[in-house]
């Protein structure tokens, strides 16, 4: 469990220090913290899963989609785009 936390902490730590300063820093950040919380449940869902075999499959095609949409979230960032994750809960809005 400890792996999962850290994606989730640092996006939380910078979101909540700046969100104040920028919309465009407070929309992203939000995004963020929601994706890796998202995927933080579908991780420990698919751990579970291990148990009953289907989730020796699903553990890395989760952490593969992860890595991919973390790195297209940095790119349409960068060039100045709001993009908004696939797959992901909206716990915070």
């Amino acid at each position: 469990m400890f792996i999962g936390l850290p994606p989730v902490i640092g996006p939380l730590v910078v979101w909540l220090l700046k969100k104040n300063d920028d919309p465009y820093i407070d929309f992203h950040g939000k995004e963020a913290v929601n994706f890796n919380i998202s995927f933080l449940i579908y991780m420990l869902v698919s751990g579970l899963l291990v148990f009953v075999v289907v989730g020796f499959v699903l553990l890395p095609i989760a952490g593969l989609v992860w890595l991919v949409l973390v790195i297209v979230a940095a790119v349409k960032t960068s060039d100045g785009e709001y993009y908004r994750y696939p797959l992901t809960i909206r716990f915070i809005s």
